[in-house]
């Protein structure tokens, strides 16, 4: 069946055949190359062996039927373009064979140059480049690209050990006494070409091919390959590349930088990658091929030289940049090929930019009416804009880290090493920078982490409790540093061999999870300055600045999702408005508990009767009343979600081992130990196997008399006395933990009656609804529905009880081999796993708004300030998503992409 007979299975197009549209089919390079062609641009003739057939091939393990037949097709078509036959002795065609998948993957993939060169050919290619008359350079530029050619083919199709050609090249150097490689002379190459073919042998048992049909074919199957190589595989997750596109082929007629000082090789830019600064962009290498820039052998010259040595061909490359970038409406990056003085194309792409000129570019084009706002919006992400509001290094000098963790919460912090949460406290209030170093953290480190300009643990993953807490404070934290040490008792850890003591100096990195000894200096972040208000977007000569001011105004305007924010104090309530928040969709109120109040707790959990834990309730009455009352004020006229107390009680004491050991250990001394007996024997009492799922949540509420109640109470003396001082207070109190109906109408029941007691013509009105984080409450949502005026899905809780997963304990026990064997491409803890998590918010959204039109639907765990989980709560059409107080930018920014990636019209 020949190609023209059948669409479906044509598996190659020449160039002039494709365009950019056909990504998926032709893969980025090629599409863009026949894009280049089509618009008339000089790029080298050739064809695209498509994806659909590596994914063939690497079905069956054998070239798909028909594909064979099809390159001869082409390449005889390529071969009447160029008028020169393909390894012709007298003068060859010879190609390169390039990857190119959808997706830009650079280095991952891979490249052979000058297929088609053998031991006769290179003697037609001396002949066909000796025609400007220098015989002794056309020599050394034939034997030059057969060396190549067996090296790349040697390391790339066959596997031979790349460092054994660099050796033996390295060896003709050091005889010749130079360390450049144009230096070498033909003769020198000469015999090069001689030892690579001795080193292929020796690792493959046979002559190096002289076909050059065969050097083809076998080129084409290792690009196929090498789509599954590690590499490529490790690249692939992390990017969140899927791995069943598979690669397109590209075969290209080769063109030549290194014929000489006038030809030469180069990369270039229409715009600064890393800035977003217009102007001239690249670097040039003279008498190169492409591998040369990259592999660094030589050092390039700016793309400015480019007109002092060519002004032709530099005049024509500028002209062809703007048309580009013209025609892309984008950031192009271009690789390109002088050839005696002919400029070629050999590639184009929009090009991948910092998060800093990924915002300044996009202002640029919708200034000069390329694109439109909502197309600006569409290419920045929420991922990029988190990298800009943390501070960062700047390494000007070396640096080289002594440990590598977990980048769990980004920014960059230097301090005195402390090992306590008091010690970090007492150095913070004497103005000291501190880092807290810790195996892991605890609810007791709260202090110590909030004085603290960053957190440092040898256990723990992403979603530790050091790096949720730090995310939430705006912290920086590397977590799971396990090289590290830590020796809490004698202030030190060791790492490498080398040992840091309390106050010694370090510096720790919480986007690359890097640690590194000494003070390195910090940049502060712009972008935090102007959500903070110090920095005026209109009036600051701050390119930066101006473009995330633009660009998140309109996604504000776009986005249908409200974003609220987790805050438990007044401060942090304060600064998440200065954000953006526009509510607060998770108020802890355990968090109330700690510090100075926890003796207040064990009374609490002490008492002997009804008078002594009354009393206790009534000690803590005003203390959360106060609480209250500071986030009320704070949040004036917007709504906040009020958690009642979910953990359980037992993690407001002293661990029971701890404990026990330091009874024993009076009871010797022979001390009075009564308090700390009793204190024992309630940990005993309320110790459990598995607490996440024991007495904690609406069970607490419901076995323990007066402990809502007193919270209930406080909630709304706070609102009334915020009310009445001429403020407006919208509490919404949210029950957690909630799996059946009867639980939430117990505790609503007893709620609505103090509400009403407390409230009375005060105007202020009070929300009841629950927490969806037990998958019984999503599964009977339609009757939960019926006695809640809101649901909040606990998205953190969720995912644990939905996997049968201990969020404390899995990441760094098992999480790493689930992504490194792709059961996972992200942890379901970091962004939401849609089918199965995913559905259960669906099904609880669809049958909750079922049974109670209107019902108002949120999400408060940690997926709230993801991106790719924003997109998808605007999917299912929740009201309002929240998350830490520096991830409302993020999920704002988010929220409008949602809309506009939709197509649809949602505005606020």
């Amino acid at each position: 069946m020949s190609v023209q007979e059948t669409v479906e299975h044509k598996y190659v197009y020449d160039f002039a055949e494709g365009n950019r549209e056909l990504k998926d089919l032709l893969g980025g390079k090629g599409a863009n190359l026949a894009e280049m062609t089509n618009l008339g641009l000089p790029v080298p003739p050739g064809f695209t062996i498509t994806t659909e057939a590596c994914k063939a091939y690497l079905a069956t393990g054998a070239e798909p039927d028909g594909l064979a037949g099809q390159i001869a097709t082409h390449l005889a078509s390529l071969e009447q373009a160029m008028g020169k036959r393909l390894g012709d002795p007298e003068d060859p065609l010879l190609v390169s064979v390039r990857s190119g998948a959808k997706f830009s993957m650079p280095g991952m993939m891979e490249t052979v140059l000058n297929v088609g060169l053998n031991d006769r050919s290179v003697v037609g290619l001396s002949a066909q480049a000796s025609a400007g008359g220098d015989q002794a350079g056309a020599d050394r530029f034939a034997w030059d690209s057969y060396r190549r050619l067996i090296q790349m083919f040697g390391k790339t199709v066959c596997e031979v050990p790349g460092e054994e050609f660099e050796h033996a090249l390295d060896d003709v150097k050091r005889a010749k006494g130079t360390p450049n490689d144009l230096d070498l002379d033909a003769d020198d190459l000469r015999g090069l070409v001689d030892a690579y073919k001795k080193i292929f042998f020796k690792h493959t048992g046979r002559e190096f091919p002289q076909s050059p049909r065969e050097q083809l074919d076998l080129a084409i199957r290792a690009v196929f390959e090498s789509w599954n190589a590690e590499r490529a595989i490790l690249y692939r997750r992390q990017e969140r590349i899927p791995a069943d596109l598979g690669t397109a082929v590209n075969v290209v007629a080769m063109v030549f930088g290194n014929l000489g000082p006038d030809s030469g090789t180069g990369v270039a830019f229409t715009r600064d990658p890393a800035s977003g600064a217009q102007g001239i962009y690249g670097d040039y290498l003279a008498n190169a091929q492409g591998e040369d820039v990259v592999a660094g052998i030589r050092n390039t010259v700016p793309l400015q030289e480019l007109e002092r040595l060519d002004k032709k061909s530099y005049d024509e490359l500028l002209g062809i940049m703007a048309r580009l970038e013209g025609h892309y409406q984008d950031l192009c990056d271009i690789e390109f090929t002088i050839e005696r003085g002919k400029l070629w194309m050999l590639q184009t792409r929009v090009g991948k930019r910092t998060a800093a000129a990924a915002f300044v570019i996009a202002g640029q084009l919708v200034d000069e009416g390329l694109i439109d706002l909502d197309e600006a919006l569409h290419r920045v992400n929420g991922a990029q804009l988190a990298q800009l509001m943390f501070p960062r290094f700047r390494l000007d000098h070396e640096f080289q880290p002594v440990a590598k963790g977990i980048g769990a919460s980004p920014g960059a912090a230097s301090g005195k090493v402390v090992f306590t949460s008091a010690r970090a406290v007492e150095l913070a209030a004497e103005g000291e920078s501190v880092i807290l170093v810790r195996r892991e953290t605890n609810p007791d480190d709260l202090n110590g982490m909030i004085a603290a300009q960053g957190i440092l643990t040898s256990r723990g993953g992403k979603t530790s409790h050091a790096a949720v807490v730090a995310r939430g404070m705006g912290k920086t934290c590397v977590s799971g540093a396990d090289e590290i040490e830590v020796n809490v008792p004698q202030r030190r850890f060791v790492v490498g061999g080398q040992t840091v003591v309390e106050g010694d100096v370090v510096s720790i990195d919480g986007t690359t999870g890097k640690v590194y000894l000494g003070e390195v200096p910090v940049m502060p972040s712009e972008v935090v300055q102007y959500f903070e208000g110090s920095l005026d977007p209109e009036h600051i000569d701050n390119a930066l600045v101006r473009a995330v001011h633009r660009i998140m105004t309109h996604a504000d305007t776009r986005r249908r999702l409200a974003v609220r924010t987790n805050a438990d104090t007044g401060a942090d309530a304060a600064r998440a408005r200065r954000f953006g928040a526009e509510g607060i969709g998770l108020c802890r109120t355990e968090h109330m508990f700690l510090g100075d109040r926890r003796e207040l707790v064990e009374r609490l959990i002490l008492a002997r009767d009804n008078a002594e834990r009354d009393a206790a309730l009534a000690a803590l009455l005003p203390l959360q009343r106060a609480d209250f009352e500071e986030i009320f004020r704070e949040m004036d006229g917007l709504p906040v979600t009020v958690r009642l107390i979910d953990p359980p009680l037992h993690e407001f004491l002293p661990p029971l081992e701890q404990l026990a050991v330091n009874v024993a250990v009076a009871q010797e001394r022979g001390e009075d130990v009564a308090q700390e007996e009793a204190l024992l024997a309630a940990v005993r009492r309320m110790h459990e196997e598995n607490p996440m799922l024991g007495l904690r949540g609406v069970r607490l509420g419901l076995v323990i008399p007066g402990l809502f109640a007193m919270q209930v109470r406080a909630i709304a003396e706070a609102a009334v006395s915020v009310t009445r001082s001429g403020a407006v207070a919208k509490p919404e109190i949210m029950v957690p933990l909630v799996g059946a109906v009867q639980e939430l109408e117990t505790v609503r029941a007893e709620a609505e009656k103090i509400i009403a007691e407390v409230v009375g013509d005060s105007g202020v009105e009070v929300l009841i609804g629950t927490m969806i984080e037990v998958p019984r409450a999503a599964l009977t949502a339609g009757q939960i529905a019926e006695a809640a005026q809101f649901f909040s899905f606990g998205t953190n809780d969720l995912t644990q009880m939905a996997w049968g997963f201990s969020r404390d304990d899995v990441e760094g026990a098992f999480f790493w081999r689930y992504l490194e064997l792709g059961i996972f491409g992200i942890s379901p803890f970091e962004s939401i796993d849609r089918d199965g998590v995913g559905r259960l918010v669906r099904i609880a959204a669809e049958e909750g708004r079922a049974a109670r039109p209107g019902l108002k639907l949120g999400v408060c765990g940690e997926h709230g300030g993801d991106p790719d989980s924003v997109h998808f709560f605007h999917e299912v059409g929740l009201d309002y998503v929240s998350c830490s107080p520096f991830r409302v930018p993020v999920a704002r920014l988010e929220a409008g992409r949602a809309v506009v990636e939709t197509g649809g019209s949602d505005s606020r």
